[in-house]
């Protein structure tokens, strides 16, 4: 079965940046949309940014302005560019992807802001 695999979290300092990858197992999967979902200590689940292939896309209103959602050539590969971070973005990030097969989660990636 196809995977999600995320990369790319870590530590980050107010006002600094991170960017975030995820990746398909399998290299010559389609996705139709893909995006990113976070879950910090205690609070439920949240989308932070999707794109379609029809590059269509959504921001969590807390996040905008400062992420950037974007898809690999392959619509197999999803990024996140995370800038201006804050402490409230600390959680950890999910990777997420949904084709004609149903819906796909990563393993997620630990982002934690603190100075």
């Amino acid at each position: 079965q196809v995977q999600l695999v995320e990369s790319g979290g870590g530590l980050g300092q107010p006002g600094g940046s991170l960017r975030l990858s995820c990746a398909a197992s399998e290299r010559m999967v389609n996705f139709d949309t893909m995006g990113w979902y976070r879950q910090g200590p205690g609070k439920e689940r949240e989308l932070v940014a999707a794109l379609s292939s029809g590059t269509t896309t959504s921001y969590l209103d807390s996040v905008k302005g400062r992420f950037t959602i974007s898809r690999g050539d392959a619509k197999n590969t999803v990024f996140l560019q995370m800038d201006s971070l804050k402490p409230e973005d600390t959680a950890v990030y999910y990777c997420y992807a949904q084709n004609g097969h149903g819906d796909l989660w990563g393993q997620g990636t630990q982002v934690t802001v603190s100075s």
